[in-house]
């Protein structure tokens, strides 16, 4: 919006078009205007009835037209700079009563025109820049030359009423033309606020979404990588143990102490979650503990052998980076428990490098194919907790050749400690 643009509407409309907050401030900023027009229009009338000439009975009778000013702003011109209805009737109304009582007193007594300094800024007020500015010409000119023609001046005073007239107006347009410019930017400055602060709730508005968002799909991969695996083998343990009532009872029985154990665990891994702690084979453990838990828990429920390996300076970690492996491992073991087959070995191998964690989770069972479409999201969450850690994840595998899950995850340097002892390899 260029500059010139508003500068044609009346200030009350600058003021007043942008819904009710704007025609409340304005409303709000006339009293003190009331004021200032009541003062203009008090020194006035005390300067034409204390002036040298011209005579009483005039003097009186300029005094008497500069009050009737009062009523016509109070019934007339302070309604028309209220209407907020875009007519221009009533402004140009008032303009024009103002102006029939002020041009007669001004050309009787030259010591009226002082009623400019309220008349002006109730033109700018009231009308476009353009029509405030030939009014105040006319004011300007009109009772110059009207005094002139009435009281013939002589030369001296006649240059002086003449410059004095034209200094007036000089200020007057200038006043008025710097209030509107003001009136404008400051509309502008209001509009960039408004449209700042609903960017800004907008703002809140995404993050709050996106926060929600990221929330959802973190329960999501925790509920995935804990309860609902936690109930894949305790649907896999009762189908087990169905089919061992008949035959071999106490195998039934072993599967369902499994299935009390695998319970229990899961309802400590729901608690931990509700909680917002940290896993529950973690707790009071250490990673390649709770690693060794989850091998033996898949031979338990499966009957194949499970492996752990830790090699490289075992240390403590940040709780992120444990929770990630142990998540990966899980989903790794689960997937195997599901697709790899009944009897199908698994390697878990975890490394301490200087620099890197790296977690190894082989299988030798049936393989697939990487490229194939498929369905859930748990590798994806494994890549997805790699990658929120700094790491990555790599899935290899082949038909019939199985199945190796790496995660690798960036170290801080390790610092070394007195009686710090490096593992290079055992098997747990």
């Amino acid at each position: 919006m260029s500059a010139d643009v508003p500068l044609e509407e009346p200030a009350r409309r600058l003021t007043g078009a942008g819904g009710a907050r704007d025609s409340d401030a304005w409303v709000r900023s006339l009293p003190p205007w009331d004021g200032y027009f009541a003062v203009v229009w008090a020194v006035t009338l005390a300067v034409v009835l204390g002036a040298a000439e011209p005579s009483w009975p005039v003097r009186a009778a300029a005094a008497a037209i500069v009050a009737l000013n009062l009523p016509w702003y109070v019934l007339v011109g302070r309604p028309a700079m209220l209407d907020d209805s875009g007519s221009e009737g009533p402004a140009r109304r008032y303009v024009v009563g103002a102006l029939l009582l002020f041009l007669p007193t001004a050309m009787l007594v030259g010591e009226t025109q002082l009623v400019t300094f309220a008349l002006a800024p109730q033109c700018f007020m009231l009308l476009r820049l353009r029509d405030a500015l030939w009014v105040l010409g006319g004011m300007g000119a009109v009772p110059f030359v009207g005094w002139t023609l009435l009281w013939h001046p002589t030369a001296g005073e006649a240059a002086f009423r003449l410059l004095l007239a034209v200094a007036t107006f000089a200020f007057s347009a200038f006043l008025g033309r710097w209030t509107m410019r003001i009136i404008a930017q400051s509309r502008e400055r209001a509009a960039l606020i408004a449209e700042l602060e609903a960017g800004r709730e907008e703002i809140a508005r995404l993050s709050t979404a996106h926060g929600a968002l990221a929330e959802r799909e973190r329960m999501s991969r925790e509920i995935h990588d804990t309860l609902a695996q936690g109930f894949t083998s305790l649907l896999m343990l009762s189908q087990a143990v169905e089919s061992e009532l008949e035959h071999d009872l106490p195998q039934a029985r072993l599967h369902v102490a499994l299935m009390t154990r695998t319970a229990r665990e899961n309802l400590a891994e729901a608690r931990a979650l509700v909680a917002g702690g940290s896993p529950a084979d973690l707790a009071g453990n250490s990673l390649a503990d709770a690693l060794n838990r989850l091998t033996d828990r898949h031979t338990a429920q499966t009957g194949a052998p499970a492996a752990l390996t830790v090699t490289g300076g075992v240390r403590p970690l940040p709780t992120a980076y444990e929770v990630v492996v142990l998540r990966a491992c899980q989903e790794a073991l689960a997937n195997t428990r599901k697709h790899a087959g009944p009897s199908a070995p698994v390697a878990v191998v975890l490394t301490y490098a200087s620099d890197a964690l790296t977690l190894s989770v082989r299988d030798e069972g049936c393989g697939f194919d990487p490229r194939a479409p498929r369905e859930g999201y748990g590798l994806d969450g494994v890549r997805a907790r790699a990658e929120e850690a700094g790491g990555g994840a790599a899935i290899r595998s082949a038909p019939g050749a199985g199945t190796s899950v790496t995660v690798t995850l960036p170290l801080p340097p390790a610092v070394p400690s007195v009686g710090a002892t490096s593992t290079p390899g055992r098997n747990l």
